[in-house]
Parts: structure tokens; C-alpha cells; sequence
């Protein structure tokens, strides 16, 4: 899968840095070595963060502006990291969705980095864009409904939106079937270091919860 990121959002965020992490799976239901990773991460940090200083993690501030830049509210369009930690720090628990997602979601409040996981044997052609959102742009979120994109980074296939930092869509989203995973981890804090960890780690939890190799790791 080739990912080429646009004029659009090299201009609002020139020091941008995306890693996609592609990979061979297999998914069921629910894994309880998982969950018990889930619960402890969110001991530790229901111990250091609250639902302000969230916002200060460099990742999600990061975010934040972008969204801010693109012409979006993020307080209302809250990108799915700082959504899913902000719910563990109000003691919810989180969505049990499957173990591809749970895992993705894992990884992503490890870090801070809102990512995209997709059924890759779901998208049309072999090239994904990353632009903006624009406006009336049909976009159907995975259990959202009709989502306007307007003002949103979003990745683009052949036929059309496929993810944003607030929900992917229902097209090309996992299912308990998916075996060809792609994930993409988005640096809007231009820290290469920090997104490849994101990725080595997303591996790891792959090859320990979806009996993966962890595939590969492409920077972009």
C-alpha cells in the first residue's frame, strides 16, 4: 500500500509523520490476557493524568492543533485517542470491541497517537492519500452514522474516505474475518522516534493477542 500525504496537510503541519504497520492476523471475540493489560494501564494512568492535563500529552496536542488549523473543533470532534483515555480517566470502562480493535485501542492510549485500523483487503486500489475533509464529502463513521468530515485529516482510497483521527469508516473496517491488517499511527507532533516505538509496540501486542508475526513497519 503506497500512502502519500498532500500539499493540504504538509501546509498546516509541514513536520507531520505517519507510520503504518501492515500484518497478517488473526482476530476472535475477546482476549483476557489483553484486558488485563487494558485495566493496568489504566490504573497507572488514572494515578498521573486527569481529564485536563490529557490534553498536554504531546501527541494529542499535537492533534489538537491540526484539527484547530483544518478548521475543525476538537473539543466536538474529539480525535479517538484523547477520546479513549479521557474515558478511562472517568472510570468507564472501554468498548469491548473485538481483539484486532481492543488491541489498536490499546496501543493508542499507550502513546497518545489517534491511528486507523483497516481490513486492507477492503480498499480500492493500492494507494491511500491523506488530505483534508471536504465539505458535504460523504463519510459513513463505524457506528456513528453520516459524520461530517469537513475540516478533518482524512485518508482517502480510490473510492473515498477510509479513516480519520475521529472514527474510520464503516466500509473498510475490521471484522472478526479480517486477516490482512493495516494500522496507521498519526504524528501530527513530527516525533519519529516516539511514532516508531508506537508501531514496535503495536507489533509486539499483535504477535502476543492476534497471532501475528507483527508484519511490517512502513515510515511515511
Amino acid at each position: 500500500m503506497k500512502i502519500v500525504v498532500t500539499k493540504e496537510i504538509k501546509q498546516v503541519c509541514p513536520e507531520f509523520v505517519g507510520a503504518c504497520v501492515e500484518a497478517k492476523v488473526k482476530n476472535t471475540k475477546y482476549s483476557e490476557q489483553l484486558w488485563t493489560e487494558v485495566g493496568a494501564m489504566g490504573n497507572l494512568f488514572r494515578s498521573e493524568l486527569t481529564t485536563e492535563s490529557v490534553k498536554q500529552i504531546p501527541s494529542i496536542e499535537a492533534t489538537r492543533r491540526i484539527y484547530k488549523l483544518c478548521g475543525k473543533d476538537p473539543s466536538r470532534y474529539r480525535p479517538s485517542a484523547e477520546a479513549l483515555i479521557r474515558r478511562v480517566l472517568q472510570g468507564k470502562e472501554l468498548y469491548q470491541i473485538d481483539t484486532l480493535v481492543d488491541t489498536i485501542n490499546l496501543a493508542s492510549i499507550a502513546y497518545g497517537y489517534s491511528m486507523g485500523g483497516f481490513d486492507a483487503d477492503k480498499f480500492a486500489g493500492d494507494k491511500l492519500s491523506l488530505g483534508i475533509g471536504r465539505p458535504g464529502e460523504p463519510y459513513e463513521g463505524i457506528g456513528r452514522g453520516t459524520l461530517n468530515i469537513e475540516g478533518l485529516p482524512v485518508y482517502r482510497d480510490a473510492e473515498g474516505g477510509v479513516g480519520t483521527p475521529t472514527s474510520d469508516h464503516e466500509r473498510t473496517k475490521i471484522t472478526l474475518g479480517t486477516t490482512h491488517l493495516v494500522v496507521l499511527i498519526n504524528g501530527y507532533d513530527g516525533d519519529v522516534n516516539r511514532v516508531r516505538a508506537t508501531a514496535e509496540y503495536l507489533q509486539d501486542c499483535l504477535r502476543r493477542f492476534c497471532q501475528s508475526d507483527g508484519g511490517t513497519i512502513t515510515m511515511y
